[in-house]
């Protein structure tokens, strides 16, 4: 989509947050991902393979993607 179009999802996804309702968000794009999520859940070929909360020393890029190449997460 658009420039403008995907201002206009993030900002009807921001007011449903603010209204405290849940918004489930499905994207490749890992700035996306990580500016915009409280928690992520990463999935492989259909299998949930790591969830990640916001404050979570694996909310970063490098953790995510290990998770998404089938890595594990340690803590």
């Amino acid at each position: 989509i658009d420039v403008g179009a995907k201002i206009e999802v993030y900002n009807v996804m921001n007011r449903l947050v603010k209204e405290g309702k849940c918004v489930i968000m499905v994207s490749s794009e890992m700035p996306e991902i990580l500016g915009m999520s409280d928690r992520v859940v990463v999935m492989r070929e259909g299998v949930v393979k790591a969830v990640v909360d916001r404050d979570s020393k694996h909310f970063n890029q490098e953790s995510l993607m290990k998770a998404a190449w089938g890595g594990t997460l340690d803590d």
